[in-house]
């Protein structure tokens, strides 16, 4: 799930982690009952298992799978419970997450006197309501009944345009993609983007792929628009030929579609051109600049990702009956805002978006629904809690000391490229300099002062929160641009690279490891987990094969010599084929040209991690600890940082529609090109993990 600041720019804008990318949260076991003590002598605390030792599967060797071996007895210990689509790491600091911001909710909702306006009552408001089903049940479809008397009274293209327009505004994002976001060229500048977009399933390939589990989704797809349609009124045959319908124009959108690895060309997916143009030359039925006068906008041009989707989204607007353009802006809607509605739609949402292409077997507890929704309505105001209890400034110093430690070992290792060039290497550190580093939180936080929070319904403090959202958005447009602003809250488990600003961001909740604390681990794990992982990671995407094409300001500029550019996309090439040969799914193999800058990220990150780690104490000590050499702990650490497994729907959805690849070969791909793994764990020629030195790839 690589995530990014807008809708409209989700594979351009930010590298990052992915919500799969993390690190593994070692158990604490239950200590065994303790006879009763004399006063005199206090009881002995029982030891935590070590932080990596205690996940490793000795039955594996690791030259024959290093990911099951890290993690697998971890995974043996922890099935994917029922009402998840995946398990690992990154859910277990979630759970701790959610605890926290449990409370926080909780207290914020007792607080009876909390001024009107205020974040405890903005928090305490938004979490009372969500959890309160009676309340959904009694105002059941009523939050969206305005919206469906418009819908029924468009009698023509520009009335469906009308509403999808006012359906934009509210996150339903019917017909295509819109943002604010700094111009790729010019990164001082605000400008509109414009992307494909508006299908219901997660990627234009769900809707041609004949691979069985694919095609299985999609003919559930079209059962769940049926169910849709029956719940809002419409009778059993009826809502079958509607939803066959809807289906088609779907499809048809889905057709003009880039496929994914098409998306991650900053230079194909900029088209730069005034709005009266894209309206005469792409889409006569859209008059833009009316469109977005509407919306407060006056842009002297817009840049569109792809225009051959908007002459096919033309085409559609033209041939498809209005009936079914009501229907499809209908179904927008009713998906759109289902999960925060009565428990009939609850219950449909549930049962295709998390049964069928994520392999849930029962729905997640309302309170942790809830707070998934108020971290996405008031995330910031949740953060700036969050870090005052929970993240000391001692770690803050720590992780900032990581970053320029890897910094420094990136630079040495640029100078001593033998295929890089005087004059792109002096650039190359030019970029790297100029890195901004942005750790656990925000320097001035979000204000969210116009954000109207109340007692409604859940729905209706969605719908508030998504039009602040976008308005917010559009705000932006024509002002300076904020460098300080984060795109992710401090409690997010992720991060992520920004190639328009050049920056990296490290939330605080990144750095956790359930069941330890910071001092509590080594330095080893920590360059593992952390620095290679996250923080090296996210320094790499400045120069995969999409971030090497921004420039230290962040635009958009070829700053590479010509040959030495041929050089990097000869070695990306081994690394891409390397992917595209791991098949996790019989018939579904790694893209590995759409997950390459993720891949060669993770490549990076353990070189320049390994690098800044050989400086520290403890691997020039070389003191085992568990068993294990400094070397191997590192390796484990960085592994641990990726413990995790999901069920096979849910991977299958991320093979199609993610730029990430799945954990395991996040682990095993980039180790199996490192010399330092080798040594560590005795890796043999023949072996799995093994790759003779032509077939490595060498980039850093």
């Amino acid at each position: 799930m690589a995530i990014a600041r807008s809708r409209a720019r989700s594979l351009l804008a930010i590298a990052c982690i992915g919500a799969l990318a993390t690190a593994c949260s070692q158990q604490v076991k239950q200590a065994p009952p303790v006879a009763r003590q004399s006063q005199a002598v206090p009881a002995v605390a029982p030891a935590k298992p070590d932080v990596v030792a205690a996940n490793v599967d000795a039955s594996v060797d690791p030259g024959v799978d290093f990911f099951d071996y890290a993690n697998g007895a971890w995974l043996k210990a922890h099935p994917i419970p029922a009402s998840e689509s995946s398990y690992g790491i990154a859910k277990e600091v979630q759970e701790d997450l959610y605890a926290k911001q449990r409370k926080i909710s909780e207290d914020a909702a007792a607080k009876t006197d909390a001024a009107a306006g205020s974040d405890e009552q903005k928090i305490g408001d938004f979490w009372a309501t969500a959890m309160d089903e009676g309340l959904a049940e009694r105002t059941d479809i009523v939050p969206l009944r305005e919206d469906f008397q418009r819908i029924d009274g468009i009698r023509d293209i520009e009335g469906a345009l009308d509403e999808a327009f006012v359906l934009q505004r509210d996150g339903a994002d019917p017909f295509f993609d819109f943002g604010v976001e700094q111009d790729e060229k010019a990164s001082d500048t605000m400008a509109v983007y414009l992307m494909q977009g508006g299908l219901g399933l997660p990627n234009r390939d769900y809707y041609f792929n004949n691979e069985a589990g694919i095609a299985k989704a999609r003919a559930a797809y079209v059962v769940h628009l049926h169910n849709e349609l029956v719940l809002l009124g419409a009778d059993d045959a009826d809502a079958q030929r509607r939803a066959q319908a809807v289906m088609k124009f779907e499809t048809a959108l889905a057709k003009v579609s880039r496929p994914l690895a098409d998306l991650r060309d900053p230079y194909k997916n900029y088209n730069k051109m005034a709005p009266v143009s894209l309206t005469q030359k792409y889409t006569p039925s859209i008059d833009w600049k009316s469109r977005f006068a509407g919306w407060k906008l006056a842009p002297g041009y817009v840049i569109v990702g792809q225009p051959e989707f908007f002459t096919g989204l033309q085409a559609q607007l033209k041939a498809t009956p209005l009936p079914v353009l009501r229907d499809y802006l209908r179904l927008q809607l009713v998906d759109a805002y289902a999960p925060y509605l009565s428990k009939p739609y609850v219950d449909e949402s549930f049962d295709f978006h998390g049964r069928v292409l994520r392999g849930q077997q029962e729905q997640r507890p309302r309170w942790k629904r809830a707070l998934d929704a108020e971290n996405g309505a008031l995330g910031m105001i949740l953060g700036r809690i969050y870090v005052k209890e929970y993240f000391p400034d001692s770690a803050k110093q720590r992780y900032n000391g990581l970053v320029e430690a890897i910094r420094g070992s990136y630079s040495a290792r640029i100078d001593k490229l033998d295929w890089m060039s005087a004059g792109t290497k002096a650039k190359a550190q030019e970029k790297l300099a100029a890195v901004t580093k942005k750790v656990g939180y925000p320097d001035k936080w979000k204000d969210y002062s116009a954000l109207a929070i109340s007692h409604a319904s859940w729905a209706d403090n969605m719908r508030a929160a998504r039009r602040w959202g976008f308005d917010d958005q559009v705000s932006k447009f024509g002002k300076p641009i904020d460098r300080g602003e984060w795109d992710m809250t401090p409690q997010t488990y992720n991060a992520y690279y920004n190639p328009s600003n050049n920056e990296i961001v490290l939330p605080a909740a990144q750095f956790e490891i359930p069941g330890f604390s910071d001092g509590e681990l080594d330095d080893a794990v920590v360059y593992g987990y952390a620095a290679a992982s996250t923080i090296g990671h996210e320094i790499t995407h400045g120069f995969d094969d999409e971030g090497r094409q921004f420039d230290k300001d962040g635009n958009l500029h070829d700053w590479w010599t010509k040959q030495d550019a041929g050089k990097f996309k000869q070695r990306a090439d081994v690394m891409a084929k390397q992917f595209d040969a791991y098949e996790p799914i019989a018939g579904i193999h790694i893209n590995g040209e759409a997950s390459l800058g993720e891949n060669i990220a993770d490549y990076g990150g353990i070189l320049i991690g390994l690098d800044a780690f050989k400086q520290t104490e403890q691997y020039k000590k070389g003191e085992k600890i568990a068993g294990y050499t400094p070397l191997q702990r590192f390796f484990l650490g960085y592994a641990l940082g990726w413990l995790f497994e999901e069920r096979e729907e849910s991977l299958r959805n991320q093979l199609l529609s993610d730029v990430h690849a799945p954990a395991k070969w996040r682990v095993n791909g980039p180790m199996s090109n490192i010399p330092d793994f080798y040594e560590a764990f005795g890796v043999k020629p023949g072996q799995p993990m093994w790759r003779p030195e032509d077939q490595r790839v060498h980039i850093w």
